[in-house]
Order: C-alpha cells, then sequence, then structure tokens
C-alpha cells in the first residue's frame, strides 16, 4: 500500500510529453580553474517520472581559458510537496576547453606566447537538483553535478529558471 501510495506521489510530478526550456548561471571548479558560465537546457518528460534534458553551458575565459559543456542526462522526479520536486541525475557530456596565450611584445628582447591549444573529452555527469514550481509554466532550479572526464573532474552548482509548454 505505502509503495503504491509512492509510486502515485512520484507520478503526479510532471505530466508524460511535457516540455520545457530553461536558462541557468553556473559555477564549475575543479582541477585548479574555477569558473562562471551561462547555459540553456531543454527538458522532455519521456514517462511521468523520467525526463530527459540536453543542455549546454558556456564558461566565461579566466585565466586564458573559456570552456563548453554539452550534456545528456536523465533525471528520476519525485514529487515531494505541491511546488517541489527533486531527482537524482545521471548522464553523459562533452567538454571543450580552449586556453589562448596573448603575445606579450618584450621589446628587443622580441615576442613571446600568441599560441592557444584546445581538446574536447567525453565523461559522466552525476548529481541531483530540485525544482519550485512559481505557476503552472514556470520554475525556479537548482542543481549540483559532479562531472567525471578523462583528464578533468568538474563540480558544477546551477541556478535558474525554466518555463513548461
Amino acid at each position: 500500500m505505502i509503495a503504491v501510495l509512492a509510486m502515485s506521489v512520484a507520478a503526479v510530478a510532471q505530466i508524460t510529453g511535457d516540455k520545457a526550456v530553461g536558462a541557468n548561471l553556473v559555477f564549475g571548479s575543479g582541477d585548479g580553474l574555477s569558473n562562471v558560465g551561462i547555459g540553456a537546457k531543454f527538458q522532455y518528460n519521456v514517462t511521468d517520472p523520467i525526463r530527459l534534458e540536453g543542455s549546454f553551458t558556456y564558461f566565461f575565459k579566466k585565466d586564458y581559458v573559456s570552456m563548453w559543456d554539452f550534456s545528456v542526462n536523465a533525471h528520476y522526479l519525485f514529487h515531494v510537496a505541491d511546488q517541489i520536486t527533486v531527482y537524482p541525475l545521471a548522464g553523459v557530456g562533452l567538454l571543450g576547453v580552449t586556453a589562448s596565450i596573448p603575445k606579450i611584445d618584450l621589446g628587443d628582447f622580441g615576442i613571446i606566447g600568441g599560441g592557444s591549444s584546445s581538446k574536447t573529452e567525453f565523461g559522466f555527469n552525476l548529481g541531483g537538483g530540485i525544482d519550485y514550481k512559481l505557476t503552472d509554466q514556470l520554475f525556479l532550479n537548482a542543481e549540483l553535478k559532479y562531472k567525471i572526464y578523462n583528464n578533468w573532474d568538474r563540480f558544477l552548482i546551477s541556478v535558474g529558471v525554466g518555463y513548461k509548454f
């Protein structure tokens, strides 16, 4: 009886076929580099408790390094109150990193620097988040995500807003 009640409460969280778009502010940290980015996402409810999300985040250049991240995650939704949904997430992603060193003119000693290098890596995402429903269409979102890549591990904290249609 308790299991049936728990499943019915979780199923109320979203309706199959619901779609949403959103924007978020992201703080990323890991391997000696912390930076801020902005992102966009698209969500689609495959079943009542399962939602897929595609997201893209651009991290602003800091210490000559800029990054972008594209991820696809699955969320399992738990409706815990009328306005609150929490979820664990798991997924995959691509991380692109570019380091650009400016040219420095040393006068009589010549010019140094002026190069760039970039790399893209495949990795895995683990984390969780919470949605807070403001209206039937508008919601706030907060998320913690750990990204595991071959040469980079990143911890991301994001806050944002979404619109369901």
